[in-house]
């Protein structure tokens, strides 16, 4: 069944999302709020993996290859903007990492979507019930990601 390539995807993109959540935390550990916070928010996407896992196994996809180690997907997105083409300004590179997060959990985001929509097409009301309840935190990390560049940003562009 064709369910199957989304519940990858969107694990898939949930691992690599927790990954960059934990390099953030871990790259701005003198940054109080973005070594918490990002270390929390990647709490929630390693559940999103096991919980999606589970749902692979009864749609009968090999749940090792799913969530194993190096599974994580290609990582975040470029930094198209070229925020860091100035250097190593450390202003400049947390607005960079940010935005890259930013863009990594709105790609989950769209990935819960569509894995919603496969769920009501194949009538499977757990699949439905597991995006209805992670799909909102992924929008909460996307928005914290917002937030602390709304926060950080006018300091940076003012230095």
């Amino acid at each position: 069944m064709r369910i199957g390539v989304a519940l990858r995807e969107v694990q898939r993109s949930e691992a690599g999302l927790a990954v960059e959540l934990r390099r953030m935390a871990d790259e701005y550990q003198d940054e109080v709020e973005i070594h918490h916070v990002a270390q929390d928010l990647a709490r929630w996407s390693d559940e999103h993996v096991h919980e999606l896992a589970a749902a692979a196994a009864r749609h009968g996809e090999d749940t090792e290859t799913l969530a194993g180690p190096g599974r994580a997907g290609p990582g975040p997105p470029p930094d198209a903007g070229g925020l860091l083409g100035a250097g190593a300004d450390p202003g400049l590179a947390v607005l960079a990492d940010l935005r890259r997060l930013y863009l990594a959990a709105a790609g989950v985001s769209v990935d819960w979507e569509l894995l919603g929509q496969g769920a009501q097409a194949v009538k499977d009301a757990e699949l439905l019930a597991l995006s209805g309840r992670c799909h909102p935190q992924t929008l909460r990390q996307m928005n914290w990601a917002n937030a602390m560049l709304k926060v950080l940003s006018p300091q940076v562009w003012a230095r």
